[in-house]
Parts: C-alpha cells; sequence; structure tokens
C-alpha cells in the first residue's frame, strides 16, 4: 500500500536496477547461424543482412575461433549449394563429403568443444527451393521424412552434436531419432523446429542462401501446406507435444519478435529447453532503420533479444549474437 510501497525505490540508478533485474542475457545463451559456401578466401556480405556474410571453409574456421574467445559455444550450419548440384531429392545432401559435412568438420577441427548443429533441410538443394522432394503437384511427407533421416545421420557421420530439422513434415523427428539410433548416434540430439510459421520475415535468409521457392504453376508457390499458419496458436502446442513425444531434446519457435506469446505458451508446457530464432527480417529491419537513423540499432537489438529470452527462450538463435555479446561483456 502507498506510501509503504515505493516501487520506484528500486528503479533509483543502475545498480540497483541490476541488482533486482529478472532476466539476464549471457553469451550462452546464444547460438550462432553460420552461412557457408565453396571457394577459398570468400566472405560475401548478404545484400539484405547487411554486416552478415557468407564464409568459405578456411574463413569459416577463423570466425569460429572467434566466437569461441567470445564465450560463444554453439553454431547453426546452413549451406549455400551450387545450382548444378540441386535436384527435385536432395541427393548432394546425402554426400559424405558435401559442402555441410565439410563445414561440419572445419568447425570441430578448429574448435573441437563447439557445438555444431546443422539444419536438415532439402530447400538448399531442391531445384524448386522447396523443404521436400515435389511429386504431384505436392510437397511429399513421408518420403522427404526418409531423406531428412539420412541427412541427420550424415551430419552425425560428419561430427554435428545436434541436428535441426526445419523443414515441417509430419513424423519427421520420430525417423530420424529412429536413425540416429540404428545407427549408434545415441548422443546425438534433435533440435526440432517445432512451431515453425510461414512468415514474411524470411525474406533475407532465403537472399542468403538462394532457397526461394520457384514460382512454377504445378508447384506450391509458397510453404503454407507445411509452415504454420501464423493465425494459429494451439496448433503450436499440438506440434511441439509430437515433437517431444517423436524424440527433440530441443524444440523451437520461429521467428521470435512477433510470436513472443507462442514462446510462452511452448514453455509452459513443455518439458525439453525451447530455443527461440530471431530470424533474418527481424535483423533486416532492425538494420535498415537504424541505417535511416529511425532508432537506436544496439537499444533496440537489446530490448528485442532481451523480450525473447523474458518471453521463455532458453536459447536463442540471432544474427545479433555477435553483437550482443560484444555489448553485454
Amino acid at each position: 500500500m502507498f506510501p509503504l510501497r515505493r516501487n520506484r525505490r528500486l528503479r533509483t540508478n543502475e545498480a540497483i536496477r541490476s541488482l533486482v533485474r529478472e532476466t539476464i542475457m549471457s553469451p550462452s545463451d546464444f547460438i550462432v547461424p553460420l552461412f557457408v559456401v565453396e571457394g577459398k578466401n570468400i566472405k560475401e556480405e548478404i545484400a539484405s543482412m547487411p554486416n552478415y556474410y557468407r564464409l568459405s571453409l578456411d574463413l569459416l574456421e577463423q570466425e569460429v575461433k572467434e566466437l569461441w574467445k567470445l564465450g560463444l559455444k554453439s553454431v547453426l550450419l546452413f549451406v549455400k549449394v551450387p545450382d548444378n548440384l540441386k535436384d527435385n531429392k536432395g541427393t548432394e545432401a546425402l554426400n559424405p563429403n558435401g559442402l555441410m559435412q565439410r563445414a561440419i568438420k572445419t568447425v570441430k577441427n578448429a574448435c573441437p568443444q563447439m557445438i555444431v548443429m546443422t539444419d536438415v533441410a532439402l530447400d538448399p538443394y531442391s531445384s524448386f527451393g522447396h523443404d521436400g522432394i515435389i511429386g504431384n503437384g505436392m510437397i511429399l511427407n513421408d518420403e522427404t521424412a526418409d531423406v531428412l533421416a539420412e541427412m541427420a545421420v550424415s551430419h552425425a557421420q560428419a561430427g554435428a552434436d545436434i541436428v535441426a530439422p526445419s523443414d515441417m513434415m509430419d513424423g519427421r523427428i520420430l525417423t530420424i531419432r529412429e536413425a540416429l539410433e540404428e545407427n549408434s548416434f545415441i548422443n546425438t540430439g534433435i533440435l526440432a523446429y517445432s512451431a515453425k510459421y510461414a512468415s514474411a520475415h524470411y525474406g533475407p535468409f532465403r537472399d542468403a542462401l538462394d532457397s526461394a521457392p520457384v514460382d512454377m504453376q504445378e508447384i506450391p508457390k509458397d510453404k503454407k501446406t507445411y509452415q504454420m499458419d501464423y493465425h494459429n496458436r494451439i496448433e503450436a502446442i499440438r506440434e511441439t507435444r509430437m515433437d517431444i513425444e517423436e524424440g527433440a531434446d530441443i524444440v523451437m519457435v520461429k521467428p521470435g519478435i512477433a510470436y513472443l506469446d507462442i514462446v510462452r505458451e511452448v514453455k509452459n508446457m513443455s518439458e525439453v529447453p525451447v530455443a527461440v530464432y530471431q530470424v533474418s527480417g527481424e535483423y533486416a529491419m532492425i538494420k535498415a532503420a537504424s541505417e535511416r537513423g529511425w532508432l537506436d540499432h544496439d537499444a533496440v537489438m537489446m530490448e528485442q533479444v532481451t523480450a525473447i529470452k523474458r518471453a521463455g527462450a532458453d536459447m536463442i538463435a540471432s544474427y545479433f549474437a555477435k553483437d550482443v555479446v560484444k555489448l553485454i561483456s
């Protein structure tokens, strides 16, 4: 009762505010997405993601060592596959000497303790830009899940600690888990993109990997038949619960800032850690607005990643990871 309770007493200065702060950011909260390309000494800036780059394997090695020095201990690998290696079945994804497999080994050789997570989906390898195999004008669920399971085993063989299926096919977590077990990769984790919405925030990412769906009359022009409808909330709980039952070790909500209600719902029901992906569009909007002087880049960046953690994220995949860690250090 006022004046016995004056809430502003605990906001008097920064020392007091930090003492009673509920949400604290640390380097261990972050997963660093990294884009990998073929070649040597390549560092290509992504036009729609200022100050973020595609890296060749030699520069990937340098980047990983720098991340480790900053206290960042987890990376999530994505590869940009040359067009001539793409087909409808994602054949190149199973190449034991493919770019992803070599990238995994590069990271592990450079920094053996770094947690290596890998993207498991067919869109970087698909000539149609979809996360699954196309047949009769549809995305084939079960056939895709079988290929994803082979892909996950291939990543585990190369040294991946955690595979991260981002495709949203039904039942793929169980199929992957069984394949890993059958091949004795009992300690390989699965980070399931459990509540991945069909969002307009993914555009810059698709530029980074040249993985946007091809606009052809006979195939779906978007990913709405497998990624979730952003109008839905309860569906996210159902999808997450199924992934946990099928063997997911970590579940993910994607995107981040526009889905904080979903993050909290998933956190409240989940018995496994919850990840959130702060996606490329979220990154690009802050970069673009700050470049025009419309907002304070670092202040908004910190506010958004803190909001994501406050909502319930145990870990955040973010293109801001290095910037955040440098600030909080």
